[in-house]
């Protein structure tokens, strides 16, 4: 079977898990090129020698042994990057979010939907073994009907994070914890167990940081059969802490920290599932394993393929930033 030729678009901290990723996958993907701003500067710890590094992103798309490309890029590039691929006839998978707001992400999905190329985003939570594992019990049943549930995200940056060039603007980012952060947990909770509308919301900059949007907010939401839902999500809360999502089910509770999973059924079952690893809820970003991304990327390559949308397709990923911008929207009309 041929590879699948791949380009790489961002040779930041966040291309780790992907070329980590990559290097596991080499048998299936065929890594062609590295493009970056400052080639002469790229970390090439993780690249093959073989792999060229240029800034060149319009010669990398010429070459016809390239079928797809992965931009671990600010959100503010990831429109151009992904219309220039797609008008390439290239598929592409985006590193979250889709953009810096909802108008531009929509345009971004909009723009994919009218080509027959495959386009996902980098939600990776989704595939975390024990993620994997609470999906299936609730599929099953086994919960029964959702009483309630919650997510909450007690992160920690330092103000050192934020002193980094555009590090929580609107213009770079386009938003703060819940665009940045908390998107991965809120996106995991949504699938989960739906989210159809927010009831009330609180979004602060507490003063532990200096930054131009938020790093706190708190919601309450109305999951998908109707039941009470919260949010909570800070990186405000020194040292850090693992994201967790609780469900209230008839039939039991559950409780998914970081990648560990304890279930309580009425019944007397047990069910737990422990990771190792971090989940970079702390100062150090990077604190996590890359076999949540290697998942995905095996999915991504599974639906290219197979010619269909990954699991995690633009417009679920426009269905998570829609959450986050009612969430925004609500807090701003009640401070009013």
């Amino acid at each position: 079977m041929k590879r699948i030729g791949v380009v790489m678009i961002g040779l930041g901290p966040g291309s780790q898990p992907h070329l980590k990723s990559l290097r596991d996958l080499s048998e299936r993907v065929d890594l062609r090129y590295a493009v970056c701003r400052h080639p002469d500067e790229a970390d090439r710890s993780l690249l093959p020698a073989s792999v060229p590094v240029t800034a060149d992103l319009s010669g990398a798309l010429s070459d016809p042994d390239v079928d797809m490309a992965i931009a671990a890029t600010p959100p503010a590039t990831h429109l151009p990057i992904a219309t220039e691929c797609l008008n390439r006839g290239k598929h592409i998978l985006l590193e979250k979010p889709l953009e810096v707001s909802f108008a531009r992400s929509q345009a971004l999905v909009e723009k994919a939907a009218a080509t027959a190329l495959t386009c996902g985003v980098v939600l990776q939570h989704r595939f975390r073994p024990a993620s994997l594992r609470l999906r299936e019990v609730l599929t099953a049943g086994k919960l029964g009907a959702v009483q309630a549930a919650s997510v909450r995200i007690p992160w920690w940056r330092p103000q050192s994070y934020y002193e980094q060039a555009g590090r929580g603007s609107l213009a770079r980012d386009g938003g703060g914890v819940l665009l940045t952060q908390a998107i991965h947990s809120l996106d995991l909770f949504r699938s989960l167990v739906g989210v159809t509308s927010v009831a009330a919301a609180q979004v602060i900059t507490t003063s532990i940081h200096s930054m131009e949007t938020e790093d706190y907010a708190n919601a309450l939401v109305r999951l998908g059969n109707g039941a009470p839902g919260s949010v909570m999500a800070t990186t405000a809360m020194y040292p850090g802490g693992a994201e967790t999502i609780e469900i209230i089910g008839q039939l039991g509770t559950a409780v998914l920290a970081g990648g560990d999973l304890k279930v309580a059924l009425l019944n007397g079952e047990q069910i737990e599932l422990k990771s190792a690893g971090g989940t970079g809820g702390g100062a150090n970003v990077m604190d996590f394993p890359h076999d949540a991304h290697r998942a995905l990327i095996e999915d991504f390559l599974a639906a290219v393929r197979e010619r269909r949308q990954p699991l995690v397709s633009l417009s679920e990923a426009l269905e998570s930033q829609r959450v986050i911008e009612e969430i925004l929207s609500l807090a701003a009309a009640q401070r009013r």
